[in-house]
């Protein structure tokens, strides 16, 4: 059995593998990890290996106080992964995009993928039919864009987002909803069209909290489940322990 740990800025989660099955999972904060890990490895005593994806504020020293007989490796620099990487600067690559390209070569292989995460930024992802991955593009976020115009204005109100807006915004309200949902929506059409103009048969998948919020109505494209990065971490870790 394995357990993924993603230690994201807010919450860690927590997953238990069975190969490519996951038997369980939970969330929590750093400061009731051990609590949480604790119960997992009481439920679950096959658990022999981890892998590690810390990029919020889970303290290493926390991690070194699992138990000795969990060998945990970390995602980093020196782990081998399941795809070739044309990135030029992999260490200042994020983890979370990397996991993410994992699950897309796990569950897509031999396709053109692009993987869009709408999250707090929203990052795009590309990785050809040869497992290569490429790179992409980072973006702000929904939720950044409407903080934004709030923060760096003297009299924009931060707003609620809505899955509509009017083209033509006929108050200021409208007119911020039309301005961010309508141009976060022709941002991902332009990327999505620009790949597709280039690369045959492209799959689109569409991750991350504002996903749904944000997608664009495509032939082609796929929502991932919420395990999706998971999937990508597990990916990883059993294609090193298999090498």
């Amino acid at each position: 059995m394995n357990l993924v740990l993603d230690a994201g800025n807010t919450r860690v989660k927590l997953a238990v593998f069975q190969q490519d099955e996951i038997l369980e999972k939970a969330i929590c904060s750093s400061e009731n990890f051990f609590e949480i890990s604790g119960e997992l490895f009481q439920k679950y005593p096959g658990i022999g290996q981890g892998i590690v994806s810390n990029v919020g504020k889970l303290p290493e020293n926390m991690l070194e106080k699992l138990p000795e007989n969990i060998k945990m490796l970390h995602l980093d620099g020196e782990i081998k992964l399941p795809f070739r990487m044309k990135y030029t600067t992999p260490q200042s690559l994020g983890k979370d995009r990397i996991a993410l390209i994992a699950a897309a070569v796990q569950q897509y292989p031999g396709k053109n993928v692009l993987v869009i995460d709408a999250g707090t930024c929203i990052t795009y992802d590309f990785k050809n039919s040869r497992e290569e991955y490429l790179g992409g593009a980072i973006s702000p976020g929904m939720q950044m864009r409407f903080k934004s115009l709030h923060k760096f204005t003297a009299n924009l109100p931060l707003i609620t987002a809505k899955p509509e807006a009017d083209l033509i915004g006929n108050s200021t309200e409208n007119s911020i909803l039309s301005g961010i949902i309508n141009g976060l929506k022709m941002e991902l059409k332009g990327i999505i069209q620009s790949y597709e103009s280039e690369f045959e048969h492209l799959t689109v998948i569409y991750t991350g909290g504002d996903s749904q919020f944000l997608s664009i109505p495509l032939k082609n494209s796929i929502f991932a489940n919420s395990n999706f990065l998971l999937e990508g971490l597990n990916f990883i870790l059993e294609f090193n322990i298999n090498q």
